[in-house]
């Protein structure tokens, strides 16, 4: 009877971990500095995009807008909801501005200046003001969110807007001064198409479309989410622009961040 053929198996030799671990290494892709460059640079450009396209940050420099933004309240800004559509982003949400919104916007006749005020006015609306109340279209409108001042404290031009004359509002612009009269009907001035009427909430410390005029459609940049920071800042400070004062500013704001931030207004919503 024939010998039955003897089964071999072929077993791989042990490999060490210390080799397993020296392979691995091998196959590793080592990232060149160009490849790294490369990658920062893809951030950087990512950033810049939504930066400039899509959200964008506003420091509020003035106390026009108090109680509801302070000054030194740091937004994030949504610049595509109500911002002019564009074609090359269809599937983009857009609406348009409505009443009572918080806008950011290019100052008309100032291009390199952003401002936030509240919408009042759409276009065709009837505006105007009795001792600080807003009347819109015949009526009297309810804003808690407006500051109006001391009961003792009155205005003319500010509270009886537009029924005083223009001569006694000594902030208005030359533009708007021989502008306004053509957009009186009765008592009330009316908004023309394509153009908004723009209030600060505090009424007696806001130069707004009051004192130089209507925004256009295409002013408009967008409007406010939420306060991502909030430090407290002097009224004055916009106006301290020499080197020395930014300097002392900064240093100030590192020594006192923690004691000086408005923490319970940070992620606040801006309604």
């Amino acid at each position: 009877m024939a010998k039955a053929d003897k089964l071999v198996i072929d077993t791989p030799a042990p490999v060490s971990t210390t080799d397993a671990h020296a392979d691995q290494a091998a196959t590793e892709i080592q990232e060149t500095p160009f490849e790294a460059l490369a990658s920062i640079c893809s951030v950087l450009v990512v950033g810049l995009f939504i930066l400039t396209f899509l959200a964008q940050n506003f420091v509020i420099p003035s106390g026009s807008m108090e109680k509801t933004l302070l000054v030194g309240d740091h937004l994030l800004v949504d610049r595509i909801t109500i911002a002019p559509g564009t074609s090359w982003m269809p599937l983009v949400h857009y609406r348009e501005p409505r009443r009572g919104d918080i806008v950011v916007f290019l100052k008309p006749g100032n291009p390199d200046m952003f401002l936030v005020k509240r919408l009042i006015g759409l276009p065709g609306d009837h505006i105007h003001l009795r001792n600080g109340v807003v009347i819109l279209n015949g009526v009297a409108q309810n804003e808690p969110y407006a500051e109006l001042g001391p009961q003792d404290f009155y205005s003319p031009y500010i509270d009886d807007f537009p029924s005083v004359s223009t001569s006694q509002a000594g902030d208005i612009t030359a533009e708007w001064a021989v502008d306004l009269p053509n957009h009186i009907q009765g008592n009330d001035m009316v908004v023309p198409a394509g153009m908004y009427f723009m209030m600060g909430d505090h009424r007696h410390d806001s130069l707004d479309s009051r004192f130089w005029g209507f925004v256009p459609r295409q002013n408009i940049v967008g409007r406010p989410l939420f306060n991502y920071w909030s430090f407290a800042t002097p009224n004055d400070q916009i106006d301290k622009t020499s080197g020395a004062d930014r300097i002392a500013w900064m240093g100030h704001v590192v020594t006192h961040f923690f004691s000086d931030t408005r923490w319970k207004r940070t992620l606040h919503p801006v309604k």
